[in-house]
């Protein structure tokens, strides 16, 4: 009976997937439709007994919680881009529905508690609060410093984290954690994408413009990294120190029409693209149509890598992209990804394991059975050595969709997923 329960399970979560990830709306229908049928058999099949008609040998509770920090709203950079409200969070509402859909058939109930910490409160002490009232499981919408801190709190090594916002490097080379898995993606596995694309395309000769803001001297660091990778070369490296502009004016634009030119000018024409590093949407927009020599801009603005981004329609995205703004009212954001795709990895283990137990869990989520639908045409999974999530890197500007690294010809021993950010052999990190 065991074996049975197990495969209609498994059934169950494959069609629940189906028909929330892949399939346009006739056909999720159709795939409900034969949830029901399963949810029948599993009535006939396990009866009072058996947990109430569920499949599961137990009806099963999970509380997750979605912890963050109240910040200051970045204005945008021109009217045409309204300001995001709550970003991460609706990405982690919308799967927690999706979970929600197989949960019914499987007697399987989930729950999202959302903790906002002040700008300047104390995100250790509303961590290790919640660990005390029984949850293990922390969706992190924080930033590098906030994620370590809770990552090294007490009692935090009994919890499974799930990293979908930061990004910086030292996470999954020198600092790893067992019990942090990384739904966002890395420095690395942007620049990688971004370079192979480049190579691809047979312009290696690169111009690197870094700005002096926060993150910026990380990512110009992966760039340099992943060209010495790939075989490209940054024949400039120059930083720019942004001189602040009235974006919103027509004496601003003027300004960038006289800065821009300048602050390229030192490179003169012997590049093929220049890439900028411009965390902060400072400078970087302005960029193109306005460098010294005539070149295409890519990094950080113009052509970028990214999780995720609203030109996204291929694999079934379309509906995906649909019933996110249905929920949330705008488009769908990176910090929406990584959030989304970290509950759902979190309903997927529940679901195949049939179980809340965090080492049980974390067991599942780094084996060869565990693959994520993610929109994005493969199954993703987590790297076991750092516990990154392998996925296709997107390379889009602000309408298009450009292209999707890997790219042809770059191949991997193992899996060609792992062709984009550190190898194992290229960290320190080896998770057990």
């Amino acid at each position: 009976m065991k074996p049975i329960r197990r495969g209609l399970a498994a059934a169950q979560g494959n069609l629940a997937r189906i028909a929330t990830d892949t399939l346009p709306t006739g056909f999720a229908g159709a795939a409900k439709c034969a949830l029901f049928a399963l949810a029948c058999m599993s009535a006939l099949i396990g009866g009072p007994a058996g947990g109430g008609g569920s499949l599961a040998a137990e009806n099963l509770s999970l509380e997750m919680v979605y912890l963050t920090r109240a910040e200051k709203p970045r204005q945008s950079l021109s009217f045409v881009d309204p300001e995001v409200e709550d970003p991460g969070v609706w990405g982690a509402r919308l799967a927690l529905k999706d979970n929600q859909t197989t949960g019914r058939f499987l007697g399987h109930a989930y729950a999202l508690r959302e903790v906002e910490v002040p700008a300047d409160g104390d995100i250790v002490a509303a961590f290790e609060n919640e660990i005390a009232s029984g949850h293990r499981y922390f969706i992190a919408d924080l930033t590098h410093d906030d994620l370590l801190a809770i990552a090294q709190a007490e009692g935090a090594d009994g919890t499974l984290i799930f990293n979908g916002r930061a990004g910086e490097t030292d996470l999954r080379t020198a600092t790893c954690f067992g019990h942090v898995f990384h739904t966002a993606l890395s420095l690395a596995q942007r620049s990688d994408a971004l370079m192979q694309f480049l190579v691809w395309k047979r312009w290696p000769d690169v111009f690197l413009l870094s700005g002096t803001g926060p993150g910026d001297a990380a990512f110009a660091e992966a760039i340099r990294q992943s060209a010495r990778k790939f075989g490209a070369e940054i024949v400039a490296d120059e930083a720019y120190a942004y001189s602040p502009i009235a974006r919103r004016t027509d004496s601003g634009h003027i300004q960038v029409q006289t800065q821009m030119p300048v602050a390229t000018q030192g490179a003169g024409d012997d590049y093929d693209v220049l890439v900028v590093s411009d965390e902060n949407d400072l400078f970087g927009e302005y960029l193109a149509f306005n460098t010294y020599a005539p070149r295409p801009v890519a990094g950080t603005q113009g052509l970028a890598p990214m999780s995720w981004h609203r030109v996204q329609e291929q694999w079934g995205s379309t509906q995906f992209q649909n019933r996110f703004a249905k929920e949330a009212g705008r488009w769908m954001e990176e910090r929406d990804y990584g959030a989304w795709l970290a509950v759902r990895a979190i309903g997927e283990a529940v679901t195949r394991t049939n179980t809340t137990d965090p080492a049980a869990v974390r067991a599942y989520l780094r084996s060869e059975d565990f693959a994520l639908g993610g929109f994005k045409g493969v199954g993703l999974s987590f790297r076991t050595w750092n516990q990154q999530m392998r996925q296709p890197v997107i390379l889009t500007n602000r309408r298009v969709l450009v292209s999707v690294s890997p790219q042809p010809g770059f191949l991997h021993q193992r899996n060609k997923l792992d062709s984009l950010g550190y190898d194992q052999p290229e960290t320190s990190c080896n998770l057990q």
